[in-house]
């Protein structure tokens, strides 16, 4: 279903075109197939991509089939379009954006339409992005009136000479290139607004309030990375925060180095989880480090920062990454993490839980 189509609908309508396009997907997904016409039997460059739309207290005995199926339905579409742009050469900046926004168009997830309520009910989002060849990178933070946060990190990391805009100024400087305003009621969902309901009844019961009202609601974060034809690396991140945030709280969504990171030497993660420890821990910059300076594999070097050294600080997550040879890793230390990937022979992987 094309994105641009369902943001014409009231919110009400929007939602119910999703959920007759998920009920029909769900027939193409119980087994995914390998893509036609992969990288390596066309001759070119191999390509690979994977993504995320949140990790936490994902739990199968909580999930109703149908909305299972609705999940694997988004996250699919969403991987084989970023993969498909990938085979036709587009760079990896256009693949993540491209493939990003799918996901922040669907209520499900945290993410532009489904972002999380502030306290005082409004949507404030954050998003960025990094090249691993160039080093540049975008960010935009506490906006909203922007339909596509990432969408605006990409305008900052391509035309502005800084990297990080927020508030008012990220949504001044958007508007005035050209990219779609919307009013902030865009992004509401009674599902979020529930969210927050059970949030606030938490910090009411705690007599320290604001820090108090953690709970699996935060989660939803979403992203994408990728390996395109000419062997650069990109990362990108998008996200509504935490359900109940005050005095403009950041995480580590736009944060370069925690929330997102890519160099072609080492590897392009993006993170999903609690941000405040993502922060602390440099998380996707550290991945990315130890494979650069102590040799690690990809996958060794996301696994012991994700489950070791969060762990033991007291942070839950997951964080997808990918490397120039086009190797993924997904690892997560929470109940189950929305993911899917598509490898360099194009085969595609769409799962949730942690099995």
């Amino acid at each position: 279903m094309n994105p641009s189509r369902i943001f014409r609908q009231p919110n009400k309508v929007r939602h119910a075109l999703y959920a007759i396009g998920a009920l029909a997907a769900t027939f193409a997904i119980t087994s995914v197939p390998a893509l036609a016409g992969d990288s390596k039997q066309l001759g070119k460059t191999p390509v690979a991509i994977a993504i995320h739309g949140g990790a936490g207290t994902i739990l199968k005995s909580s999930m109703t089939p149908e909305k299972e199926a609705d999940y694997k339905s988004v996250l699919t579409q969403a991987v084989q379009h970023g993969y498909a742009l990938l085979q036709k050469g587009e760079k990896g900046e256009v693949a993540v954006v491209e493939t990003i926004k799918i996901l922040e168009s669907s209520p499900l997830f945290n993410a532009g339409i489904g972002a999380v309520y502030t306290f005082d009910g409004e949507h404030e989002l954050d998003a960025s992005i990094m090249h691993g060849g160039s080093k540049n990178a975008g960010a935009v933070a506490g906006v909203k009136t922007i339909r596509s946060p990432i969408e605006a990190a990409l305008l900052v990391m391509n035309e502005s000479p800084h990297v990080m805009l927020s508030g008012r100024g990220a949504e001044d400087y958007a508007k005035e290139n050209g990219l779609e305003q919307v009013d902030n009621t865009v992004f509401d969902t009674e599902f979020r607004k529930q969210a927050l309901d059970k949030a606030k009844a938490r910090m009411q019961q705690v007599s320290s309030g604001y820090g108090s009202q953690q709970g699996n609601e935060r989660f939803g974060t979403v992203g994408a990375v990728v390996l395109d034809q000419g062997g650069n690396i990109v990362a990108g991140t998008s996200t509504g925060g935490m359900t109940a945030k005050r005095y403009g709280r950041i995480g580590d969504s736009p944060v370069i180095g925690a929330g997102t990171y890519a160099d072609n030497e080492s590897c392009a993660v993006s993170a999903t989880g609690h941000g405040e420890y993502f922060i602390r821990y440099n998380v996707a910059a550290d991945i990315c480090a130890r494979m650069k300076y102590q040799g690690l594999t990809l996958n060794d070097a996301a696994n012991t920062v994700v489950n070791d050294v969060l762990v033991k600080a007291g942070g839950d997550g997951g964080v997808i990454a990918i490397d120039a040879k086009g190797n993924v890793a997904m690892p997560f230390n929470s109940a189950g993490m929305y993911r899917a990937s598509v490898d360099i022979n194009g085969k595609v992987k769409v799962a949730i839980y942690k099995d």
